[in-house]
Order: C-alpha cells, then sequence, then structure tokens
C-alpha cells in the first residue's frame, strides 16, 4: 500500500496511464531514430557534412511549413486522437521503407530525406493534436507534474535510447535498427487506441481563423520572449546536432556502440531534471525556472567542441556536457511547456502551438543548413564553436520580459481572457 502512494497521482488513473506510457514507448524510439537514420547516411551511404545538413534540414522542414495548417486544421477537429493514431500508423510504414530499400540494395540519400521529410510531417501533425489531448486529460494544477512524467519519460528514452540504438546499429546495422523504432509507433497508436478522453470542442470557422494563433503569439509580451529564446536556441543547437554524429565519429574517433552510451549516460542528467523540476518550480518559481533551464541547456555543451586529448578524457568531458545539459533542457521544457498550456486559451491551443512551433522550429532547418554549410566550409570544430557559444546567448531575450518576475502559473481568470488579450503575462 505504500508503494502505491509513492506513485505519482496521474499514473494512478488509468486514461492518463495509457497516454503516458504510448509516450514513453514512442519516444525511446524516437532516439533510435535519432542514432540509426544519421548512422545509415554516414556508414551505409558515406554522406559527408553537406548532405548530412539536407538531412537534418528535410527531417525539420515541415515544422516551418506544416504547423499552421495542421494547427488551423485540428481546431475544427472533434476528435485530435484520432489524428494522432494515423500519424502513429504513418510513421510506422515510412521507418520500415529503409529496411525494405537496404536488403534490395537501392537505399539512397534522396530516399533518407524523403522518408526523414514525411516523418517530420507526421511529427508536427502528431504534436499540435497532442496540445489539446493533453489539457483534456489534465487538470490545470497538475500540469507541472504531468509535464514532468513526460519529460521524465523523455529523458528515460534519452537514457535507453541512445544505448540501445548505437548496439542495435553495431550488431544489425543502421536500416535494420529501425524496424524497432517502426514497433513503438504501432504500440503508441495501440495505447491512444484505448483512451476516449472528453476534447474540447471544434472552434468555429471565421474571418482569421488561419492567422489567429500567430497574432496570438506576437500580441502576447511573455509567450514573444519564449519564441524568440527558444528560436535562439534550436538554430544554433540544430546547428550543433546536424555535426555532432560526424564530429563524434570522424574527428574523435568514437564507434557507433560508445556514442550510444556516452547519449544514454549523459541523459541520466535530463531524467534528474524532470525528477527535481517541481521542486525547482516551487523554490525559484517558473519564470526562475525558465532562466536556470536555458542556461544549465546551453551552456554545458560549449564543453564539447573543447574535447580533444586521449580518448579517455575526451569521453569524460562529452559525458558531462551531456549530463549537465539535459537537467537544464528537462528544467526549461517542463517550465516552459506548463506555462504555455496554462496560458493559452482552448479555443485556439492548436494554433497558437502551430504558430510557435512554427516559428520556434522553423529555425531548426535553417540551422541545420547553416551548420552543414560551415561545416563545410571552416572545418567541424570551429562551426561547434558558433553552435554552442550562440545558444547561451538566447536567454537575453527572456530577462527584460515578464517572465523572470512570474512565480505561478497563468490563474484561470488570466487563462479565459478574450483571444489576442495578453493574459498571464503579468508583470
Amino acid at each position: 500500500m505504500a508503494l502505491v502512494e509513492r506513485v505519482p497521482a496521474l499514473l494512478r488513473e488509468r486514461t492518463f496511464r495509457r497516454y503516458w506510457t504510448g509516450q514513453t514507448i514512442s519516444l525511446a524510439g524516437d532516439q533510435i531514430s535519432l542514432m540509426a537514420i544519421p548512422l545509415a547516411a554516414v556508414l551505409v551511404l558515406g554522406a559527408d557534412a553537406a548532405a548530412m545538413g539536407w538531412l537534418k534540414a528535410a527531417e525539420l522542414l515541415p515544422a516551418l511549413l506544416l504547423n499552421l495548417p495542421f494547427g488551423a486544421w485540428a481546431d475544427r477537429q472533434t476528435s485530435r486522437r484520432r489524428a494522432m493514431i494515423a500519424a502513429d500508423f504513418g510513421r510506422a510504414a515510412l521507418v520500415l521503407t529503409l529496411p525494405v530499400a537496404h536488403v534490395l540494395d537501392v537505399l539512397t540519400l534522396t530516399q533518407l530525406y524523403v522518408v526523414a521529410f514525411g516523418i517530420g510531417a507526421l511529427t508536427v501533425l502528431f504534436e499540435v493534436c497532442n496540445a489539446t489531448l493533453f489539457v483534456a486529460l489534465v487538470p490545470t494544477e497538475r500540469y507541472v507534474q504531468a509535464n514532468s512524467l513526460v519529460n521524465g519519460s523523455r529523458s528515460t528514452a534519452w537514457l535507453a535510447g541512445p544505448g540501445i540504438g548505437g548496439l542495435l546499429v553495431q550488431f544489425l546495422t543502421a536500416p535494420f535498427a529501425l524496424v524497432a523504432d517502426a514497433l513503438t509507433y504501432l504500440v503508441s497508436a495501440g495505447y491512444l487506441a484505448r483512451i476516449k478522453p472528453v476534447e474540447p470542442p471544434p472552434a468555429p470557422v471565421a474571418k482569421g481563423h488561419f492567422t489567429e494563433g500567430l497574432r496570438w503569439v506576437v500580441r502576447e509580451h511573455s509567450m514573444r520572449a519564449l519564441f524568440a529564446a527558444s528560436g535562439t536556441v534550436q538554430f544554433f543547437n540544430y546547428m550543433f546536432h546536424t555535426l555532432f554524429v560526424l564530429y563524434a565519429t570522424t574527428e574523435l574517433g568514437l564507434g557507433a556502440g560508445l556514442l550510444g552510451l556516452i547519449l544514454g549516460a549523459g541523459a541520466v542528467g535530463g531524467l534528474l531534471g524532470a525528477v527535481v523540476s517541481g521542486a525547482v518550480v516551487r523554490r525559484i518559481g517558473i519564470g526562475g525556472s525558465l532562466v536556470a533551464g536555458f542556461l544549465g541547456f546551453t551552456l554545458p555543451l560549449v564543453l564539447i567542441p573543447l574535447a580533444d586529448g586521449p580518448l579517455p578524457l575526451v569521453v569524460l568531458v562529452l559525458f558531462v556536457a551531456e549530463f549537465l545539459s539535459c537537467v537544464g533542457v528537462m528544467i526549461v521544457d517542463i517550465a516552459a511547456g506548463s506555462f504555455q498550456m496554462a496560458l493559452i486559451p482552448d479555443a485556439v491551443r492548436a494554433r497558437v502551438m502551430g504558430a510557435f512551433r512554427t516559428l520556434n522550429h522553423g529555425f531548426r532547418p535553417l540551422g541545420a543548413l547553416v551548420g552543414g554549410f560551415l561545416g563545410t566550409a571552416i572545418g567541424l570544430r570551429p562551426t561547434l564553436w558558433i553552435a554552442t557559444v550562440g545558444a547561451v546567448f538566447a536567454v537575453l531575450w527572456v530577462l527584460p520580459s515578464p517572465l523572470p518576475r512570474m512565480r505561478e502559473l497563468p490563474s484561470p481568470k488570466e487563462e479565459s481572457e478574450p483571444v489576442g488579450q495578453p493574459g498571464g503575462a503579468k508583470g
């Protein structure tokens, strides 16, 4: 009985538990793809820095092109859950084309680009619908706990996924490792099919329906600051991520298995960040947690271009950088996610999240392309210096805004203000 009482209250509720379980399994599979697809490009097809930039851009470009239309579409639907199930099935089918093509000896970089774009598009659809499903499952006072649980799953996926992915790549080759990822999407769809929450009603179609989410983000002071900081981090961080696998394998001499273990061990920090995030928010407030999270996420990554010398020293530096950075990213993700869930009105939630993701994630393909270009032009290590140092300055967008002074999440009264009024951002 005492053990049951230690289980978070939300996980004792069957509907949320099924939702969370599906998310956990799917996130673990995502980490396998994160390792296997770029390693397939490098190890199977011999991709260079420029090709890696195009691959990352193909994966991320849907965030720039499709978040707004998918958000507008999702707000008009009665069941966003069904769209999420369809997206899971679609992603599984796309991933499975890669091992099939490898068996037939027809796998090409072009196919990797197409599959990466397709998975990115379906992920956009899944995420804009997920924002509305989340608030249908979780009461406002439990947003931080629920986000901690989901992000804890993400940290666990970071912990187990890269290690498993690296070992699967080493023993099965990169394309066949993707079969495991396809199975996780199918499991996620199965769990979503077993829940039936009461979702917010569809929004009426009115003039400006398509652009209302974008206008809401632009008018809301705190969301503008959060967007600018997040966009800056996304741009520089994806310069970094585009080249990290290539840098680690070619310049630092790490194998797929060791690289996976480094990323997995570093994710222990993410799990710790998810566990302590609730206490951090209670201690320094939602705004202070955002500032601490942005700095904790970006500063440790400066250690990575510093990594040099004997292999044990390099591995230790990468372990420390990954561990500390994952602590920070979990704190900022949980604080920012809870703030947005509380602030955004239900009637425009998918559109606002679509707009925010367009503005925010749209920097990702730009960062990937710039990273690939600079990596070819000036080298991998100098480009990583630019990427890691540039990301640190993102916090300067947040500091002059009302966010650092906010202690609590926006109240229901602030959340229910008319669309376009700056609710929840009172200094």
